[in-house]
């Protein structure tokens, strides 16, 4: 889960007395939001970091329902950012709160909301210690399942408490659940509709009056608590729905998407994969442009979209690749190339959910939507540059060879020799590295093979797969 780390030292303040000296004033965590939400888009700041795609669609509608206080729904397919999204909102909550020391519920020194803790604030007065808490303390998280209880959510009887003697109507017998422990704070349940209706049911009240019922007892809290959730739409008919009385009580249902501009997919790929090697960027636009493809083929269950994990865990399948390659050759530097990605489609059909008809073609679909998006990628990156000489000196009989275990140093050492460009400054692959801003070894390996692979997609060389190798020439 993504930390908010402190980026301040807490309020000195260690008492109640300290607290009420001070300009502290008890607001509800709604407000606190709306101020903190407002207060960012005066100065023009972002509120949002790390989600990109999402600025003029999903991003307004989520800050009018957080201006309006409204609880909030996400629905969406999956690897949308809908987790992300909900994990951002912890920034807009105050860095350093106020807490009564020892306070289950984390309640406010100026504002308690048990009878415990009220009790607390009368014996000991304006020397009653409190505590900071860290805003990434007030956010909780909780991945709905179909085993999930009242008691999770809500609460329960303790039976400790009791055998300690205190009666069953006492309060103070119950052991507080995930809501009412949030109190001051932000709740986001992942994926509602795989809560059981009961236990949707059981929500119904924290969400409207804002009070719990345990068992028949209705404890009267004052609970503060913004409730957010995500869903998948399809969900309402696979494993369960939300509830009609509990969908009426969010204020905001929102819909998400996935980003609808390439660059913004490629962005979330780079921030959000771990790499171990370097992949050039045109290497994360293939696979970037290839989830897109996915997205629109008629071979794919649309239903259960293709997420944007399919492209991250891609990036980080041909970086290992390329870690695996420059250490059982000894290579000093490890970089992603072309012959790389073949290893992605190895690993990644699973991701992916097809429709009926298509049982036994997934390969193909899969290596037919790979080799469009990395004929884009070439068109694009590649346009202009004038590849005649290549292809000669590979009519006259060169050839390249490449593969999962094959160099950078030895692909370029086995490159057949060209004739230097019109200007006598180098020749054909000095104006790909070029154009592709490779000045490494690794890297300049990398540009010549993804223009050796476009020249194959143009049908302009062929190309020979065998088992780990790969040598493009004239057929």
């Amino acid at each position: 889960m993504t930390v908010t780390r402190p980026t301040s030292a807490p309020p000195t303040a260690a008492t109640l007395g300290e607290l009420r000296a001070t300009d502290y004033q008890p607001r509800s965590v709604k407000a606190e939001i709306r101020a903190n939400l407002l207060a960012l888009l005066a100065a023009g700041e972002n509120p949002w970091p790390g989600l990109h795609g999402l600025d003029d669609t999903v991003l307004p509608q989520l800050e009018r329902a957080l201006i309006a206080g409204h609880d909030i729904v996400l629905l969406g397919e999956r690897g949308q950012g809908k987790t992300r999204l909900l994990r951002t909102l912890v920034g807009l909550l105050d860095e350093w709160t106020p807490v009564i020391t020892g306070s289950e519920l984390g309640e406010d020194p100026l504002a308690p909301v048990t009878a415990a803790s009220a009790r607390l604030v009368e014996t000991h007065g304006d020397a009653l210690p409190i505590t900071w808490v860290h805003r990434s303390e007030r956010y909780a998280e909780k991945l709905a399942t179909p085993d999930t209880s009242v008691a999770d959510l809500i609460g329960d009887v303790d039976p400790m408490k009791v055998a300690e003697g205190r009666l069953l109507g006492d309060p103070e017998t119950i052991h507080y659940g995930l809501i009412p422990r949030s109190h001051r704070g932000i709740v986001a349940i992942n994926e509602l509709p795989d809560l059981a209706e009961r236990i949707q049911v059981a929500m119904l009240n924290v969400m409207e009056e804002r009070d719990v019922q345990i068992r028949g007892y209705v404890v009267r809290l004052d609970l503060d608590v913004l409730v957010v959730a995500s869903a998948n739409p399809e969900d309402y008919t696979n494993r369960g729905r939300i509830i009609t009385p509990l969908k009426d009580r969010f204020g905001a249902e929102i819909r998400t998407h996935y980003p609808t501009e390439l660059d913004d997919e490629i962005a979330v790929v780079r921030q959000e994969a771990e790499l171990v090697a370097e992949v050039p960027d045109y290497l994360l636009e293939v696979l970037a442009r290839f989830t897109r493809a996915l997205r629109e083929s008629s071979s794919v269950d649309q239903r259960s979209g293709v997420s944007a994990r399919f492209a991250i865990a891609g990036a980080e399948t041909i970086a290992a690749a390329a870690l695996h390659r420059a250490t059982r050759q000894g290579e000093d530097e490890a970089v992603a190339r072309v012959v790389d990605l073949e290893t992605a489609v190895d690993v990644l059909g699973g991701k992916v959910e097809f429709e009926s008809g298509e049982e036994g073609r997934e390969r193909a679909v899969l290596e037919h939507l790979l080799r469009a998006s990395t004929a884009e990628t070439v068109r694009r990156h590649l346009r202009g540059l004038d590849l005649a000489s290549l292809v000669a000196a590979l009519e006259e009989g060169g050839s390249v060879t490449t593969g999962e275990q094959v160099s950078a140093a030895e692909l370029l050492d086995g490159l057949p020799a060209l004739p230097p460009d019109q200007g006598g400054e180098g020749d054909l692959y000095d104006a790909i590295a070029a154009r592709l801003g490779a000045t490494t070894t690794g890297t300049r390996a990398a540009a010549v093979e993804l223009a050796l692979e476009g020249l194959f997609l143009a049908r302009k060389v062929g190309k020979d797969s065998a088992t780990g190798v790969t040598t493009y020439g004239i057929d």
